[in-house]
């Protein structure tokens, strides 16, 4: 019968003071990072820092109206850093993704299987419903990148409905290791329209212009920051009762969906300039507006690598493995260095 306990070290309830504070800046700058980059989970991200079980305490605590001090903090600075991540970064990611997709794509693929020991060390030691539901969560995953690469899926216009949506779908990134907001967002054909989003309203904010900012502010990332809300509410409290209830079923979920994202980041792809009589956002493209489709809205084709291609994406790769790994140790460190060690007692 499986323990019905949330497999997290309750020895990373105990911190306090600076390391708690620290870590949750750190863990929510990374969440918010990994929220605009498709494929790494902002849940991983939270996980590697060493923040994720105090997040979700916060998260149980401030959704069921108990405003403890430490939960507050928690959640103050993880939002806060995680924002601030997002409104720096968001337009050049979107400008590196479009123009330099292959590259882009393989660092991806590395950052997010630098997360699966995280995860797997909360789901082992391997049982038949674990393997079960990694391999139902990994093959739906594996449907969705089929779907996106024939167009079925990824090219939908952006309307109120389709970016409340996107942002349950970001905020369920925040919570659950293992599932990619961003990659969530190009499945759902709301990637880059959000992100040059909040580019503009930053940069209206920068020079000051409110009148300018209202337009992407409420446009776009309004409905987008409603589903925000709804999602953290609904899959919040979903996980804490999964992993209660279905605790093995679940991690297998996530570590499914960890390694399945993988393959809809396939790096060689490139944009298909689109030609008349093409659908692009509703649109019928003709020989007069053919030339004025950005490029961001050009659709995606698989294409066949060179091999200096293939060396150097490998080599991106792995970089993005390490650089998982990397932060898992900053994490871990933080933990020693405010005498909190993580021992594996869940695991029995």
């Amino acid at each position: 019968m499986e323990d019905k306990k949330t497999k997290v070290p309750d020895a990373l309830r105990q911190v306090s003071g600076k390391a708690l504070l620290l870590r949750s800046v750190f863990g929510g700058f990374l969440m918010g990072l990994a929220n605009l980059v498709p494929g790494i989970s902002g849940g991983t991200m939270l996980l590697a820092s060493g923040i994720y079980p105090a997040f979700i305490d916060a998260l149980a605590d401030l959704t069921r109206f108990r405003f403890r001090v430490r939960s507050i903090l928690v959640m103050s600075a993880v939002v806060a850093s995680a924002g601030i991540g997002i409104l720096l970064l968001a337009g050049t990611l979107k400008e590196l993704v479009v123009h330099q997709r292959w590259v882009m794509y393989s660092i991806f693929i590395g950052l997010t299987l630098g997360g699966v020991p995280i995860v797997w060390k909360l789901a082992r030691p391997a049982s038949p419903v674990l393997i079960g539901s990694a391999l139902l969560s990994f093959f739906a995953m594996v449907i969705l990148a089929i779907l996106q690469s024939n167009g079925i899926v990824g090219q939908s216009s952006s309307n109120v409905l389709m970016l409340s949506i996107a942002g349950l779908a970001g905020a369920s990134a925040m919570i659950l290791p293992g599932l990619s907001g961003g990659y969530l967002l190009l499945l759902l054909g709301q990637y880059v329209p959000i992100l040059g989003a909040i580019d503009q309203f930053k940069d209206a904010l920068s020079s000051r212009d409110l009148a300018a900012a209202a337009s992407p502010g409420l446009s776009v990332l309004l409905p987008v920051g409603l589903g925000v809300v709804a999602g953290v509410l609904l899959v919040g409290n979903l996980l804490e009762w999964l992993l209660r209830k279905y605790q093995k079923a679940t991690l297998g979920m996530l570590l499914g969906l960890l390694l399945g994202s993988t393959v809809g980041l396939w790096p060689f792809q490139e944009g298909v300039q689109p030609v008349p009589g093409d659908m692009i956002k509703g649109a019928v493209v003709t020989a007069e507006n053919q030339a004025k489709i950005d490029p961001e809205d050009w659709s995606m084709a698989w294409v066949r690598p060179s091999l200096e291609q293939i060396a150097v994406s490998l080599l991106l790769i792995s970089g993005g493995v390490a650089a998982t790994i990397g932060v898992a140790r900053v994490g871990a460190y933080l933990d020693s260095d405010s005498g909190i060690r993580q021992d594996d007692s869940s695991d029995h």
